[in-house]
C-alpha cells in the first residue's frame, strides 16, 4: 500500500478558497504601502549563511534553516571538523529585512534614498510548530532607509491603522525604544547585559513577570539591579506620565544615581513620535509599551508591535528603527526603519472573527451551463471575459441538476442555460441564483449583460 502523503510540520496547503482570502489580505496591504509612495522589489529564498548569520541573536541563527551545498555535500568532508560551514553556504532567509538591508548596498548606485520600498514573500524559521506560528510563512514588510526623520515612524503607525481599518479589525499599536532599554541596562548597573536584558524583557508576555526575573538572576544581574527593572516593566498610567516617571529614572533617579544620556534621548524620540501620532489622527488605539524589546539585536530606536483586540493571537505586526545595518555590509551611517505585516496570523485573525467578505469564496461570476450548443455560447463566454467577467462553461453536457449541484460548490452567483430555442432566437439567459431573478438578453448586447451581472 502506498504511503499516504503529508506535508512538513509547520507548513500548509491553501485550496482556492484560502488562496483568494489570502490574495484579499495580500491586496489590501499593498494598496495601502502604494498609496504612501512605497515600490515593491523582490529577494531570492536563499541568501548566504554569511549574510544572514549574526544578525538575529544566538536564539535567532538557531532558527535558521540551513541548504546543504548540493545533495553528495558530505562526499568531500573533512569529518575530524566542524561540519557546517563546509557542507552548508546558503540559508532560507529568516525574514525579509536583513536581505533588503544586503539589496541595499548591493544595488547602492541604481537607487535613490530616501528609499522606500515594500515586499511581500514567505519565509522560513526553524521554530516549534503551534498555534499561531509556522516554519513556513509570509510576510509582508514596508521600510524606509535613507533618512532619521521621525515622519517615518509615523507613516509606519499611520499604514497599521489603514491596513487594519480596510480589513475590519480592531488593534493596538504598541511603541518602545531600544535606546530606553539600553538606558535601563545602564541605570541598574548593567550596561554591557543589554542584550540579556532585552531577550528576557521580551518574553514577559510569553512567560510572566517571574520567570523573567529568573531568566535576569541566571544572566547575572543582581536583585538590586531586577528591583529597578521590575517597577519599570509595571508601569503604568498616561504616556505622558510614563515618559515622566522614566525622564526621571533616566536623569539620575535610580537606586543607581546614574544617568542615561542614551535613555533621555530614546524618551526625546518617544515624545516627538507620540506628538506627531496625535497630530495625525490615528484611529486605531496607540500605546507606550516599556516592556516592548523586540528581540532581534539590529534594533536601536524605536521598535513597534501590533496585537488584535478580539482574537488571542500573538503579535500580527512587527519592526523597529535600525541605524547599523547597513554598515555589517559596508554602507555605513545609512539608518531605516521598517515594519513586517505577519500574513499567516492576520489571516487567522481575520478568519477567527469571520472577517472575509462574502465574494471571495467564488472566482467565478458566471456559469455558462452545457446544454450542447457550445458554438452559440462560446462567443458569449469569449465576449465577456474580455469585458473582465470571470466565466467558466461546464465540460460536458450533463444533467442541470449537476450543473446546479457545481455551481453552488463552487458558490458561482449566476448560471445561464441555453439549449436550441435560445440558439435560434439569438437570446441568452441569465439568472442570479441569489435572489433568483432571471432575465433574457440579446446575444450580442454584452454591454446590458454586464449590467446584469455587476448590478
Amino acid at each position: 500500500m502506498a504511503q499516504k502523503p503529508s506535508i512538513p510540520k509547520g507548513t500548509r496547503d491553501f485550496g482556492p478558497q484560502e488562496t483568494a482570502e489570502r490574495n484579499y489580505i495580500f491586496d489590501t496591504i499593498r494598496s495601502v504601502f502604494k498609496t504612501f509612495g512605497y515600490a515593491q522589489i523582490e529577494t531570492p529564498a536563499m541568501e548566504n549563511l554569511s549574510t544572514l548569520l549574526g544578525k538575529y541573536g544566538d536564539e535567532g541563527d538557531k532558527l535558521l534553516f540551513r541548504i546543504l551545498n548540493s545533495g553528495d555535500a558530505f562526499a568531500g568532508a573533512d569529518f575530524s571538523k566542524p561540519l557546517a560551514p563546509q557542507v552548508c553556504e546558503k540559508g532560507l532567509r529568516y525574514d525579509l529585512t536583513v536581505p533588503f538591508a544586503r539589496f541595499v548596498v548591493q544595488h547602492q548606485n541604481e537607487i535613490s534614498f530616501p528609499f522606500k520600498r515594500f515586499q511581500i514573500q514567505p519565509v522560513w524559521r526553524a521554530d516549534r510548530p503551534q498555534k499561531g506560528r509556522y516554519r513556513e510563512f509570509y510576510q509582508c514588510d514596508v521600510d524606509v532607509i535613507g533618512s532619521k526623520s521621525q515622519v517615518n515612524e509615523l507613516e509606519l503607525v499611520q499604514i497599521v491603522d489603514r491596513v487594519f481599518s480596510l480589513l475590519d479589525v480592531r488593534v493596538v499599536v504598541k511603541i518602545n525604544n531600544r535606546k530606553v532599554l539600553t538606558g535601563l541596562a545602564e541605570i541598574c548597573g548593567f550596561p554591557d547585559k543589554v542584550v540579556d536584558i532585552t531577550v528576557a524583557i521580551d518574553k514577559l508576555d510569553k512567560v510572566g513577570l517571574e520567570a523573567v526575573e529568573d531568566e535576569l538572576r541566571e544572566k547575572g544581574l543582581s536583585a538590586q539591579a531586577i528591583a529597578v527593572v521590575e517597577p519599570v516593566l509595571k508601569l503604568s498610567g498616561t504616556t505622558e506620565e510614563k515618559l515622566a516617571a522614566m525622564r526621571a529614572l533616566m536623569d539620575g533617579g535610580s537606586a543607581s544615581g546614574v544617568v542615561s544620556q542614551a535613555g533621555l534621548l530614546g524618551l526625546d524620540e518617544l515624545e516627538e513620535l507620540f506628538g506627531l501620532i496625535r497630530a495625525a489622527g490615528v484611529k486605531n488605539p496607540v500605546e507606550m509599551d516599556l516592556s516592548l524589546a523586540r528581540g532581534l539585536n539590529y534594533y536601536t530606536g524605536a521598535i513597534f508591535e501590533v496585537k488584535a483586540l478580539d482574537f488571542p493571537i500573538g503579535s500580527i505586526c512587527g519592526g523597529g528603527r535600525y541605524d547599523n545595518l547597513t554598515g555589517i555590509f559596508g554602507l555605513p551611517d545609512m539608518s531605516g526603519v521598517g515594519i513586517s505585516f505577519g500574513a499567516d496570523r492576520i489571516y487567522d485573525v481575520l478568519k477567527g472573527l469571520e472577517k472575509f467578505p462574502e465574494g471571495l469564496r467564488s472566482a467565478t461570476r458566471l456559469l455558462l451551463a452545457n446544454m450542447g450548443e457550445l458554438p452559440f455560447i462560446l462567443p458569449v463566454a469569449a465576449a465577456l471575459r474580455s469585458a473582465g467577467v470571470p466565466v467558466e462553461i461546464y465540460p460536458e453536457a450533463a444533467k442541470l441538476k449537476k450543473q446546479f449541484d457545481y455551481a453552488d460548490r463552487k458558490a458561482i452567483p449566476f448560471i445561464s442555460i441555453n439549449g436550441s430555442e435560445e440558439a435560434a432566437a439569438g437570446r441568452v439567459n441569465l439568472k442570479d441564483l441569489r435572489s433568483g431573478e432571471q432575465r433574457t438578453f440579446d446575444c450580442a448586447d454584452t454591454a446590458a449583460m454586464l449590467a446584469f451581472l455587476n448590478g
